[in-house]
């Protein structure tokens, strides 16, 4: 062991005392991180549906455990007797020795049960480990491990967290260029379709973020391809109508070769019959090629293949991705659910706005989060996704499968490809056991979630689901 790995290791073992939230749990800060996660389950905030619920009231969603106690903006006063935060010691020796750069890692927590308003929480940290010194694609780092135990103001144990971090050196990831190598070389452009006087509407639909399908003043058919004189009434007076977007996959197959230029293989390429009745040839993006189903509700998203710059107003595509699942109203039963069961893909489009509003709603300020120049500082191409986000998307894709009182046990989570503005996140799960407990049905899901990059988020959670006479939760 190194001089400095030891030094880094003396801390390990030490505990803080207490740290309370600033906060008791409440329902503003509920509403926000639901409305930052787009999570619509009530039982977080409609105090009638959630009082008809096993909680009998409004509970906090569980993966915001410890957003309660995230020290926000402003730093707080050191309480007496926690001089010093139990890691803070050798997270300064990391950063003295110029690892300066930090990103979370993986997330396990434990749910001994919900928080409700009105609660108030306290954490305990302990320093369980500091790795030794590992090559990581982000750069050369520690990974550091902590343990947090929360208590409610009464004493009583409401859950814990297993947390990891890497404090990393920026600059020295794999992916990172050596000196003098520059910036890689542009992605190649998709080659620009045909534009005639008759398709041109069509096309500036699309950069107008419409999907315009040409339709007879007349008898009022649509018709796509666009065409010069109705087929069914013969005439030349054709205008069009904005379709809705949403639709279901008639055919697809996979393309493999020729490859050409712009392109990631395999490509997926559907037909897809619209909600209007008429069907357009496109491409399938964010999904798995493998999860492609006939009749699999999907929606369109315009795609920026070709960015602005130099005057150049930039180029989209209209691209159709899996549809979001529509959450359930009602909560699966025990017995409704088989081990081996596919959950439906999930797209979760990732923009710059739902990086930040999840950052803020789960009071995660750390500069990577929303400022870009600091992230490119710091070794990163743009600001990405918090861990605690992906916590919450995770929980919000398993609720919205199994219903409103499905409740968490645990959660357990690694990251691996960031989530970068402009990407898309499917979310995909697999039902993996079921167990009476007790008399308690205990459903174990593993899940995913995939970007352009990779996995960002792999996953394994227990919720407790009712049994047919039984106690259920």
């Amino acid at each position: 062991m190194s001089d400095f790995l030891a030094s880094l290791r003396e801390f390990v073992g030490n505990r803080g005392a207490p740290e309370p939230a600033r906060d008791p749990v409440n329902q503003p800060m509920i509403r926000h991180w639901c409305d930052a996660m787009e999570d619509g389950n009530p039982l977080y905030t409609d105090p009638e549906a959630a009082s008809r619920s096993v909680h009998g009231g409004v509970v906090a969603p569980p993966t915001m455990l410890n957003a309660w106690t995230m020290l926000g903006l402003i730093p707080r006063p050191t309480l007496p007797g926690n001089d010093q935060d139990p890691q803070s010691g050798a997270l300064a020796r990391l950063d003295a020795a110029g690892f300066t750069s930090v990103v979370a890692t993986n997330s396990d927590h434990e749910y001994a049960r919900y928080l409700r308003p009105g609660d108030h929480i306290a954490g305990t940290l302990e320093l369980l480990d500091v790795s030794e010194e590992k090559q990581t694609a982000l750069g050369t780092g520690h990974f550091v491990t902590t343990q947090t135990t929360y208590h409610d103001q009464h004493g009583e144990m409401v859950g814990a967290m297993r947390f990891v971090i890497l404090k990393f050196k920026p600059g020295t990831g794999r992916g990172s260029a050596s000196a003098g190598e520059g910036p890689p070389p542009p992605r190649p452009l998709r080659p620009r379709p045909g534009i005639s006087s008759d398709s041109r509407f069509f096309w500036d639909g699309v950069q107008a973020d419409e999907l315009r399908i040409q339709q007879c003043t007349s008898c009022g058919t649509l018709h796509h391809p666009p065409v010069v004189r109705c087929p069914r009434c013969g005439s030349y007076e054709l205008g069009y109508q904005v379709a809705s977007g949403r639709g279901t996959v008639y055919s697809s197959v996979e393309v493999h070769h020729p490859q050409v230029p712009g392109f990631d293989y395999p490509v997926v390429v559907g037909l897809v019959e619209l909600e209007e009745g008429t069907r357009l040839l496109t491409e399938l993006v964010d999904i798995d090629p493998e999860r492609v189903e006939i009749g699999m509700p999907v929606e369109v998203a315009f795609e920026e293949v070709e960015p602005a710059r130099d005057g150049n107003p930039g180029w989209k595509l209209p691209l159709f991705r899996a549809a979001r699942p529509a959450r359930a109203t009602e909560t699966l039963g025990f017995e409704d659910v088989e081990v081996g069961a596919q959950l439906a893909p999930c797209p979760i489009p990732i923009t710059t706005t739902r990086i930040v509003a999840c950052a803020i709603a789960s009071r995660d300020y750390q500069d990577v989060h929303h400022d870009r120049a600091l992230a490119i500082q710091r070794g990163s191409p743009d600001i990405f996704m918090n861990i605690l986000t992906s916590s919450g998307l995770s929980s919000r894709y398993i609720t919205d499968w199994a219903g409103p009182e499905a409740t968490l046990r645990n959660l357990s989570i690694r990251l691996g490809a960031p989530n970068y503005p402009g990407d898309c996140m499917t979310m995909y799960g697999e039902v993996t056991s079921k167990e009476l407990q007790g008399g308690v049905g205990v459903v174990g899901v593993a899940f995913r979630g995939t970007n352009r990059l990779g996995h960002h988020v792999t996953g394994t959670t227990e919720l407790v689901l009712p049994v047919a006479g039984g106690a259920g939760a």
